[in-house]
């Protein structure tokens, strides 16, 4: 069987973006860095150059299906540049053999270290440095790679929470990138919400690979205060969402919130920082630390208590 590989070149700011699209399409998804920086006194230190582009393939089959499939996944492409994301490239398209595809897409992949995460992709065996957790993520199954700014953001605010709480609630999961990360820092139980299916899956399966599927439950859904998970408030709450869906939900991360608990909110732009700061601030959260990585914005607060 014949098999048809899509690529396109993307910035940091579109990658998960770009993933999400391409996680439509089926097989071997994958997100990979064009250029990585070693740290010259770590031979373990390995991190993209976040000023490069990221290379994003995904693979077809070569049937009648096929034309639909890539004109579809280009309009879709074409759409995100509305949303003033950094440049993404031509898609490309080229024909490779059975026996290929499998392993072309995992080329170039290296583990990726934010702190004291580890993004470790599942052909791969990584060693950890002391104090270094793994999580077990194949790039490209959208939703939180760990790539995007505020990925990064909230992975570095949630090291910052001491002592890890017994139990999180993460909002918007995804990949389930964030809840994998507060369990290997020391939380016992997550609990996923998201209300894309493709998510829930994924969030799944990669507790599974992780090994932590009994401690990692993934629901379709979100919080409200007239419909909530039915659970006691938490402690800690991850909430990689978007300004918008931020301050209509303020009241409802505030309502599931434990007193004295932490929320670690992101996908904030720059623009939009102050007016969902005092959306939160009237839910009564207040504000601990705030981070910055280019234009996005990261926060972590706490509910006083």
């Amino acid at each position: 069987m014949r098999w048809l590989e899509l690529t396109v070149e993307a910035h940091s700011e579109a990658v998960e973006a770009v993933s999400e699209i391409f996680g439509r399409l089926g097989r071997g998804a994958a997100v990979r860095p064009t250029h990585l920086i070693r740290d010259p006194d770590d031979e373990l230190a390995v991190r993209e150059d976040p000023s490069a582009p990221y290379l994003l393939t995904a693979h077809v089959p070569d049937d009648p299906e096929a034309p639909a499939a890539i004109e579809s996944t280009e309009r879709a492409l074409w759409h995100l540049q509305a949303f003033g994301l950094g440049p993404i490239g031509k898609l490309r398209v080229a024909r490779v053999d059975d026996g290929d595809w499998a392993e072309a897409w995992k080329r170039g992949y290296a583990p990726q270290r934010i702190g004291r995460i580890v993004i470790v992709p599942s052909w791969l065996d990584e060693p950890m440095a002391p104090g270094e957790v793994a999580i077990r993520l194949d790039p490209g199954m959208a939703f939180g790679t760990g790539l995007h700014p505020t990925t990064r953001g909230c992975l570095t605010l949630l090291q910052r929470v001491e002592p890890m709480p017994d139990r999180c609630l993460d909002v918007g999961t995804g990949s389930g990138i964030l809840g994998l990360a507060a369990l290997r820092l020391g939380a016992r139980r997550v609990v996923g919400l998201d209300t894309d299916p493709i998510a829930v899956t994924a969030a799944t399966a990669n507790a599974a690979l992780n090994e932590l599927a009994d401690r990692f439950e993934a629901r379709r859904g979100t919080i409200s205060l007239e419909q909530g998970v039915a659970e006691e408030p938490f402690p800690l709450i991850l909430a990689n969402l978007v300004a918008t869906l931020l301050i209509e939900l303020a009241p409802a991360l505030s309502a599931h919130a434990a007193p004295g608990g932490t929320l670690i909110a992101s996908g904030i732009i720059e623009p939009r920082a102050d007016e969902v700061l005092a959306s939160l601030d009237a839910a009564r959260f207040d504000l601990v630390e705030r981070l910055e990585d280019g234009e996005w914005v990261s926060l972590r607060l706490e509910r006083p208590a």
